[in-house]
């Protein structure tokens, strides 16, 4: 049966994000409190704003979310449908 504990926060992340948070944390154990998945962890409450200034200090190329991708894509998408091509015979 699960139990619930207070102060604690469950995060989803890509699985090379995971693996790095759970390198971070192998020395002192200060951030993770469960490992449950590939995507998924429960961290302390109270050490996640230190966790995530770890996470900025590594040097990670950058990946776009699946949602800014969408983003993304759907704005050149817009862009195109807005743009008119030049008309060739020189008369606007």
């Amino acid at each position: 049966m699960p139990k619930a504990v207070k102060g604690c926060v469950l995060i989803e992340c890509d699985p090379s994000i995971k693996a790095i948070v759970l390198k971070i944390d192998q020395d002192k154990h200060d951030y993770i409190i469960e490992d449950l998945d590939d995507q998924h962890l429960v961290i302390k409450e109270s050490q996640l704003p230190r966790l995530k200034e770890r996470l900025e200090e590594v040097d990670i190329p950058a990946i776009p979310s699946t949602f800014e991708q969408t983003l993304l894509m759907k704005g050149r998408q817009v862009l195109a449908d807005t743009q008119q091509m030049p008309d060739e015979s020189g008369s606007e």
